[in-house]
């Protein structure tokens, strides 16, 4: 199977972790959805990334629902429990934290239009999410090691692929001041080559 994505997507970002993590073989396939003519509508007819193309040829789109997939092909290392409640809290903070990016790229894609363009009100709403988000995100992780137990699960992936886009393209967000918890989390799992090798890169 392969992993279409682009480079600086943290949904991809946090399929190819999880792959790595998984151990699963994939081929990764780089393309940038924002082209004109790039083939990824014809993986995923609404045109985002990262989409899993099974061997069969089937697509699979939406990260959570990628993430899910994978983490079913291979029994190594569970990342998403089957225990109803510890199920919850793990897929309620991937939730919280894709939050977190969709209105991170709502705000960059905005300031890319012409200024006149641009809504600052759009902005200021999108921000608040995006720090009402990180703060949920400091409080449910508390001075716990992991989200949940004593091992690393799709909660921590989610939170450690979020904060890595916030450096790469929001670098003025001193999130590790206001949340050092989370830098703590975030710095253990940059020792993790699954997140060594996916460094977003523009």
């Amino acid at each position: 199977m392969k992993l279409v994505t682009s480079l600086t997507s943290p949904y991809g970002r946090k399929a190819r972790v999880v792959q790595l993590e998984k151990k699963i073989p994939c081929q990764l396939q780089v393309e940038n959805p924002w082209l004109p003519d790039s083939p990824v509508p014809g993986y995923n007819p609404l045109g985002k990334v990262p989409v899993l193309v099974l061997e069969d040829g089937v697509s699979v789109f939406d990260s959570r629902v990628i993430v899910e997939y994978l983490d079913h092909v291979s029994p190594v290392g569970r990342l998403i429990p089957a225990e109803p409640r510890d199920r919850m809290i793990v897929r309620g903070v991937e939730a919280l934290a894709d939050g977190v990016i969709d209105a991170a790229v709502a705000v960059f894609l905005e300031r890319k239009r012409a200024p006149e363009l641009q809504s600052a009100e759009w902005m200021t709403l999108q921000e608040k999410t995006l720090f009402r988000g990180l703060e949920a995100l400091s409080e449910a992780l508390g001075d716990k090691a992991w989200y949940l137990g004593n091992s690393m699960t799709l909660a921590d992936i989610a939170c450690g692929c979020m904060l890595g886009y916030l450096d790469l393209r929001f670098g003025e967000i001193d999130w590790r001041t206001a949340h050092p918890n989370l830098a703590k989390l975030f710095d253990k799992l940059m020792t993790r080559a699954s997140f060594k090798d996916t460094v977003p890169v523009v």
